[in-house]
């Protein structure tokens, strides 16, 4: 008996020295220490010993496999360390180097500028509509009380399509729709990309970006059209700029107006966006024309209203200093990266 318990220590102790695995190890504690490994085989072997042998084998049986589960156990430990040392070499990551990530992109600054004037007008009540970029005459021009023979009429102005219709050069057809599709009182803003046969220059572009606004009420005044005007620039530059109202005439508003901005580009000194006057139109606008309320289907003995229409591509020149209506058009990413 003590021959065979030498026997299988020596056996174990060589296989457990070979044993590289977690599975090296499970399938040697099956080969000795399982149900039919060689130790148990030995443990059932004791009763064929006379009494007096019995315990001291016995003993020594049970050391031997007290012996093998730690040596096991301290085998699996020194292997699941060593596995792990090597993960962590294999996956080591220096935390001081620059961790290369992928520029991250950002909205234009028209659309930041145009979420932000939807938030302060819709914070005054203003409703935000939208409208197509393909209008029809209707709604471009004669429901604006522009007449035949008006020059906005003009190809050298207008893009006409084949059928007919034509890209809208103007957002003041959301307000048409707006009025025909809600009863007063209302206050409407609608933003969006309008096109015109413009020659292009530091302050002016074929396609670019509107927000008409409109106010339909009883007994609306310029009072309150100057109002708004102000609260609304106020709240986009962070503090009151210096405007001014002169005549202007526009078919869909009487009276009309140019709302003029001093020019924050050059400090009314002149400069080439201000055509050297030091005052940038911004807003044209006024009280809606009675055929304008018609075609809405707004009785203008009953009520009244004023419109604006704001130029976002000149607001946003104004807000961040740009200098050329072209960069806000171009594919300069770099111009672009500015305003993350």
């Amino acid at each position: 008996m003590d021959g065979d318990i030498s026997s299988i220590q020596a056996e174990f102790d060589s296989q457990l020295e070979a044993a590289g695995s977690e599975r090296d190890l499970a399938e040697l504690r099956v080969r000795f220490l399982g149900k039919k490994g060689t130790l148990t085989g030995l443990l059932r072997g004791l009763g064929q010993l006379a009494p007096e042998e019995r315990q001291a084998a016995g003993k020594r049986v049970n050391e031997l496999k007290a012996r093998m589960e730690a040596a096991l156990e301290a085998r699996g430990a020194a292997i699941a360390a060593r596995a792990l040392q090597a993960r962590l070499e294999a996956e080591w990551v220096d935390v001081t180097l620059d961790p290369g990530r992928r520029p991250v992109g950002c909205l234009h600054p028209l659309t930041q500028v145009q979420h932000e004037i939807e938030d302060v007008f819709t914070a005054m009540g203003f409703e935000v509509l939208d409208g197509p970029h393909v209008e029809t005459d209707f709604f471009n021009f004669e429901a604006l009380n522009i007449p035949k023979d008006h020059p906005a009429r003009d190809m050298q102005d207008t893009f006409y399509l084949e059928d007919g219709n034509l890209l809208r050069t103007h957002t003041s057809p959301i307000q048409v729709r707006g009025m025909l599709k809600r009863r007063p009182p209302f206050k409407i803003i609608g933003p969006g990309k309008v096109f015109r046969c413009e020659r292009i220059d530091a302050s002016h572009e074929a396609a670019f970006h509107q927000l008409e606004g409109m106010m339909v009420d009883r007994d609306i005044k310029v009072a309150h059209l100057v109002y708004f005007m102000k609260v609304f620039l106020a709240r986009v530059f962070g503090r009151e700029e210096e405007v001014r109202l002169r005549p202007g005439y526009f078919p869909f508003v009487e009276p009309g107006f140019e709302l003029d901005i001093r020019c924050l580009l050059c400090g009314g000194k002149g400069c080439p966006v201000c055509k050297q006057v030091g005052w940038l139109e911004i807003c044209p606008c006024g009280l809606v024309h009675p055929n304008v309320l018609r075609a809405g289907k707004i009785d203008p003995a009953e009520y009244s209203g004023f419109a604006f229409g704001l130029g976002l591509d000149r607001l946003v020149m104004m807000r961040y200093g740009i200098e050329d209506i072209r960069h806000l058009h171009g594919a300069d990413l770099r111009f672009i990266r500015q305003f993350r």
